[in-house]
């Protein structure tokens, strides 16, 4: 399926990343969120859990491992053209995630990766939809 200009919503996952005290953002290197600082995470694969998406993003982008928990939101990302037409639509699981090894390695889908306490939050911009999964992620133990 084509990502841009979809003939239905794409289905997607986040994990937001806890370790410690910090949660895990990404700056996006590619539309539809390109430059934005975020949660990581990607398109589910055919015949893969949204669960095992969730690890397999957060090691592709990112290089580390993590271990996936419960579902701390659900929404819609949706970007339209100047005509109005819809560019992008997906429809997003995130979960709490926890972080378990690795070294952060940045594949080419971003800018650059940061552990961040919510007290950075505006530092960096981070969209309020993207703060509130965060925030959950963390009040989890």
């Amino acid at each position: 399926m084509k990502r841009e200009y979809p003939d239905r919503p794409i289905v997607a996952v986040g994990a937001a990343v806890r370790r410690e005290d910090t949660v895990l953002i990404v700056q996006r290197g590619k539309p539809p969120s390109q430059g934005v600082w975020t949660i990581p995470g990607g398109a589910v694969h055919l015949a893969e859990g949204m669960r095992q998406a969730a690890v397999r993003e957060v090691r592709e982008e990112c290089g580390i491992e993590v271990e996936v928990g419960d579902v701390v939101g659900v929404l819609d990302n949706v970007v339209r053209d100047e005509q109005g037409r819809v560019r992008y639509h997906y429809a997003i699981v995130d979960f709490a995630a926890r972080y378990i090894s690795g070294e952060l390695s940045l594949n080419d889908e971003l800018l650059d990766a940061a552990w961040v306490t919510p007290e950075q939050f505006d530092e960096y911009g981070v969209p309020v939809k993207a703060r509130v999964v965060l925030l959950e992620a963390l009040a989890r133990s």
